[in-house]
């Protein structure tokens, strides 16, 4: 008789990526203990899950696995609770584990800032163990929240297209979760008697995500049925192709609407698409110093205003100290 199940499909998913993986690193041998790849767990369900079956399909691929929590120090007695899941993970058989303390800044709002002192936690745990990955539990339902969200932001097909399967340096993240339904993450946890704490912040109406999962999604559910999240995870698919193609597409015209002398001739960029310029123009004020997290639609709409509807317009401030200006017939973007 197999594994139930949930834990049948969680641990094919781990497999499949850890398979990825060893396309790129060897497995190991007596002399070469072969490559380290990391689960990031908070203690909750779809990471619980993500970490139970790294340990039991690593090993048979000559991969060593450990684990990683990292302790927000957001609410009293984080600390404790980040040394008991670290225990878990040991309890698992993960090697090595750690549990990392950070400090959340303000930037951006209070889920941006935790987000942003996670992940550079997790890229300093992945360099410090020399780790070849590190996975994410990121479900397809905290896939079709993250699409709602970037619908509701109004920024782009690019906000459109959630998480990436992987994403970070070089790869670093892997999400194995992507086309599993939260459930099935928690069913194998309880079939597995595995332990799982429930973050508080999940369910406190202060952060729009939580909103977002405890109110706006069985809304919509109740309304159009309960397909919502697989169709909303399937358009984040999508999107991702689509803005792939476009971002190649710019890449490529980049060259052909620069003259001579490295500058952007807006006749040539006016005969482009629009979603073809406008990427081009983004990463040419990215290029010129502009902070690509301080860099949003309206900026890019106003640079493509000195194209599309010139009327001897001035320069377009930036962030960054970045200016964009019309000058005889091209467009110069530089800091000022």
């Amino acid at each position: 008789m197999g594994p139930h199940p949930a834990v049948a499909a969680i641990r094919l998913a781990v497999r499949r990526v850890l398979h990825d993986i060893l396309n790129d690193s060897p497995p190991g041998t007596d002399a070469d203990p072969g490559p380290v790849v990391l689960a990031a767990c908070s203690g909750g369900a779809d990471s619980t899950a993500l970490a139970s079956a790294l340990a039991f399909e690593a090993p048979k691929l000559g991969i060593r696995a450990g684990g990683i929590t990292v302790d927000h120090g957001l609410q009293p007695g984080s600390d404790a609770r980040a040394e008991d899941v670290a225990a878990r993970l040991t309890a698992l058989g993960l090697n090595p584990v750690e549990s990392v303390p950070v400090d959340v800044g303000r930037d951006g709002g209070p889920e941006a800032a935790a987000r942003d002192a996670r992940y550079a936690a997790l890229d300093a745990a992945a360099e410090r163990h020399g780790a070849a990955a590190v996975l994410l539990g990121h479900t397809r339902d905290d896939q079709a929240e993250t699409v709602l969200l970037g619908l509701a932001r109004g920024s782009g097909i690019r906000s459109l297209s959630g998480m990436a399967a992987i994403s970070g340096t070089a790869g670093r993240y892997r999400r194995p979760f992507l086309t599993l339904d939260r459930q099935t993450a928690r069913k194998a946890c309880l079939v597995q008697h595995l332990p799982v704490w429930d973050d508080p912040h999940n369910t406190d109406p202060a952060y729009t995500r939580s909103r977002l999962r405890h109110e706006g999604l069985p809304a919509l559910e109740k309304s159009l049925g309960k397909g919502v999240v697989e169709a909303l995870a399937r358009t984040a698919q999508l999107s991702r192709d689509d803005a792939d193609a476009l971002d190649t597409w710019a890449r490529e015209a980049t060259e052909s609407v620069r003259d001579a002398a490295g500058l952007l001739e807006c006749a040539k960029l006016y005969a482009l698409p629009p979603a073809v310029r406008r990427r081009i123009l983004r990463k040419s004020a990215i290029e010129a110093g502009a902070p690509a997290g301080a860099l949003f639609a309206r900026h890019i709409e106003e640079i493509d205003r000195l194209i599309t509807g010139w009327r001897g317009q001035g320069g377009i401030n930036l962030p960054g100290k970045v200016v964009a200006q019309r000058q005889g017939g091209r467009l110069v973007i530089r800091q000022g």
